[in-house]
């Protein structure tokens, strides 16, 4: 899917694609750049985060993780 830049360096995001994110008029999104090109994420405040983790063992995933990992 292809879009062409606007005069003011705008260009939009399609309806299914801001429906998938959830996106409405008036948010904001996070622009990324890395080697393989640009990226659009909604910008969520870390207060919308609030209690995502919960009942989750963060550590444990952690240490769980270097043990699998080759020494």
């Amino acid at each position: 899917m292809t879009h062409k830049v606007g005069p003011k360096g705008q260009v939009v995001i399609p309806k299914a694609m801001r429906n998938q994110l959830g996106l409405e008029p008036g948010d904001e999104v996070v622009f990324t750049l890395d080697r393989r090109g640009v990226h659009v994420a909604p910008a969520r405040s870390s207060r919308s985060l609030r209690g995502a983790f919960r009942g989750l063992d963060l550590v444990g995933a952690l240490e769980a993780d270097r043990r699998s990992e080759p020494r």
